[in-house]
């Protein structure tokens, strides 16, 4: 079994609801076994263009708790908030 990764890539457009979002998010998570590796800000570009300064990377033990927690009660109803409090780009990998 391969574990899955989420990535999201973000512009915080409200730090007040973002500080909201990101309270909450963490519990989410563990039902399905998500663990945080690193919340972190671009300092540099070696090559190309990212439009988001910020990055957030979690690990599940596989892509289909990934997709498991995505799809969960708990975290789509997070989901409004951080429409209002970031522009994001979420998106998950298999290793």
């Amino acid at each position: 079994m391969s574990e899955g990764f989420v990535v999201g890539q973000m512009t915080v457009k409200d730090p007040e609801k973002w500080g909201q979002y990101r309270s909450q998010v963490l519990a989410t998570l563990q039902p399905f076994g998500g663990e945080l590796v690193f919340r972190g800000e671009q300092v540099l570009s070696f090559s190309g263009l990212n439009p988001h300064p910020d990055i957030v990377v979690i690990r599940f033990p596989s892509l289909a708790q990934a997709q498991g927690w995505h799809g969960s009660e708990a975290y789509q109803k997070l989901i409004p908030l951080r429409q209002e409090a970031a522009d994001v780009v979420l998106t998950a990998y298999a290793t």
